[in-house]
């Protein structure tokens, strides 16, 4: 449970990033792109770390995206959300929102300019961006992204599953 936790936190903070209203040129090539990137997310309260660092990979394409982090793979063709744990042999199948920022981190990359200044860049070059998101007066998350990749488009296929494609021996929750 600790483990999906620190997931959803760090999918809320990827996502969250999408909404600065400051104009960060790095986030504006995102569009018209397949977006990759390594990435790291921590939570501090009044200057003190409160969470784990979690790290892992994200991959979008337009509202779809990929993300590995936790021993859970996360996939969405930006319709379905398909929480994945391989060690558990478990899926979670879910329906995701447009809006829902929570389970939608391509939000992150692709609508950056939605929470106006509440973000931060601590740093950024051709290839990573270090950002502060203040989530209220002491809550900050920090979002470093490295190894940002833009490629061409290639379609939504590598964002989707079949629940057939699974092995027999996983346990599939289906909360559509």
């Amino acid at each position: 449970m600790k483990r999906i936790v620190l997931l959803f936190a760090a999918c809320l903070g990827a996502c969250l990033l999408a909404g600065a209203q400051k104009r960060i040129p790095l986030l504006e090539k995102v569009p018209g792109h397949r977006v990759s990137c390594s990435y790291t997310y921590s939570l501090s309260k009044d200057g003190a770390p409160f969470s784990e660092v979690t790290s892992g990979s994200l991959e979008v394409e337009d509202n779809a995206f990929r993300l590995d982090a936790l021993g859970l793979r996360l996939l969405s063709d930006g319709t379905i959300r398909w929480t994945l744990d391989d060690e558990a042999k478990e899926a979670v199948v879910e329906t995701v929102s447009r809006e829902d920022l929570v389970t939608n981190p391509a939000l992150l990359l692709s609508e950056y300019t939605r929470y106006g200044d509440q973000i931060t860049v601590n740093g950024s070059s051709d290839t990573s961006l270090d950002i502060t998101l203040e989530l209220d007066s002491a809550t900050r998350a920090r979002f470093v992204l490295k190894d940002i990749v833009f490629s061409a488009k290639q379609g939504k296929s590598d964002f989707s599953l079949e629940e057939k494609s699974l092995p027999k021996d996983y346990l599939v929750t289906d909360l559509r």
